[in-house]
């Protein structure tokens, strides 16, 4: 399974940056900075339709994503259209890297979200670090011990959490963790394959106080129309801004219908 692979990468890497910074350091080093203060939340919380939109340079699915236009101008696309960012960090299948994040926050006002596979403390207090304002809980790879307790220290830290969920018993789960943020991801973790019906399934479990999110394979206006009708309250959109030649007038069309 995919998912497996991702998440024992994951642990090697950690090693190795921790190798580099340790644990005791990076927790040191979360105390002292000041979290930055953009909110995902309240760009999210927003009346009318956000967009979170994200920066990644592949994924295993599709491969490498032929982006046309470099990183600064392309949030600075991003800064004139959407609501918050998402910046994939996982090295191996996503080619990301904590050093675009760091580069993003440098030229970005917005709330940004450290799209990951967080299954470390280390990973929460290196998120402040950088300058992120969220983290992704993929509910498939966590326990629910390790969902409260990383929700806790989300908290601590002054961080916003997207729950991620793919399945009823995922979303609820998340749910019962006090999620404010919930997300269903329409692309299945296990194998990758997308339906955008996830969405509208899910979406029966999801009250009307928590800001809910549609995640992947969203590329055109059918799609956009699809899971406006599931009230949804944002879209997270990745490869179809990333391949873009004008994110931002996309960004504002998809907004508009």
């Amino acid at each position: 399974m995919i998912l497996d692979k991702i998440v024992e990468d994951k642990k090697i890497r950690l090693v190795e940056h921790k190798s580099r910074i340790s644990m005791t350091e990076m927790r040191k080093m979360a105390e002292k900075c000041e979290a930055h203060p953009a909110s995902f939340y309240e760009g999210l919380a927003k009346p009318g339709i956000s967009i979170i939109g994200e920066f990644k340079k592949a994924s295993p699915s599709l491969g490498n994503i032929n982006s046309q236009i470099d990183l600064t101008k392309r949030i600075d696309e991003y800064n004139a259209s959407v609501d918050c960012i998402s910046c994939l960090t996982e090295e191996d299948h996503f080619l990301g890297t904590v050093h675009y994040l760091k580069e993003i926050r440098e030229i970005s006002p917005l709330p940004i979200l450290r799209k990951d596979f967080m299954i470390d403390e280390y990973q929460f207090y290196e998120a402040k670090v950088i300058g992120a304002n969220a983290i992704l809980l993929i509910t498939g790879i966590l326990d629910d011990v390790q969902m409260k307790d990383f929700y806790q220290l989300t908290t601590e830290l002054g961080l916003d959490a997207l729950f991620e969920a793919h399945t009823e018993e995922q979303m609820d789960r998340a749910l019962n963790c006090g999620a404010k943020i919930v997300g269903v991801n329409n692309r299945d973790l296990r194998d990758f394959t997308i339906k955008l019906d996830t969405t509208k399934r899910l979406s029966k479990m999801v009250p009307d106080d928590r800001i809910f999110v549609a995640e992947s394979g969203i590329v055109s206006d059918e799609d956009v129309k699809y899971l406006k009708e599931c009230r949804v309250d944002a879209f997270l959109i990745g490869r179809a801004f990333m391949e873009a030649a004008n994110p931002q007038e996309l960004a504002k069309h998809w907004k508009a219908l």
